[in-house]
């Protein structure tokens, strides 16, 4: 018998092809050298058994589904739980609030109506300036007592 020497990495990824050719000749059909291993294993019937699956890639797909199904309810959840306290901050702005639009703009209100509201934006000019009232993004505080006093008067 001659001696050979080893086979090195090169050697055998050249011979891969080989291996995969001969394979594919297999009555089971399979062009995986793997598979065929795997299904040339006969049971007590005579039938090809295939080897048992791992189960990984449903348990995979089960924690991502939780996952993106727990992200999706709380995204909704916290929607409309913004929507709600947006709803309660419009729907309490009452004359003398002091409150920043979406634009930025800072006013104390001075008239509100059904869609809009009226902001006082200049005390020295009395600048008043209608706004929808969609467009005010946050009620601040409540105008100075000062203020409010001497309106009364």
């Amino acid at each position: 018998m001659p001696d050979f020497p080893a086979p090195t990495p090169d050697v055998l990824a050249a011979a891969w092809p080989a291996v995969w050719a001969q394979s594919s000749s297999d009555p089971a059909g399979s062009s995986d050298p793997a598979a065929g291993a795997a299904t040339s294993q006969t049971g007590d019937a005579g039938q090809t058994t295939a080897p048992p699956p791992s189960g990984i890639g449903n348990e995979f797909l089960l924690i991502m589904g939780l996952v993106i199904g727990a992200m999706f309810l709380f995204t909704i959840l916290g929607g409309r739980k913004e929507k709600k306290r947006r709803a309660a901050m419009l729907a309490g702005l009452r004359k003398g609030q002091r409150v920043q639009t979406a634009g930025g703009v800072l006013g104390s209100v001075v008239e509100v109506r059904d869609s809009e509201v009226v902001l006082k934006v200049d005390e020295s000019n009395n600048t008043k300036i209608p706004f929808a009232r969609s467009a005010i993004q946050s009620v601040l505080a409540d105008a100075p007592a000062s203020t409010a006093g001497s309106a009364k008067s």
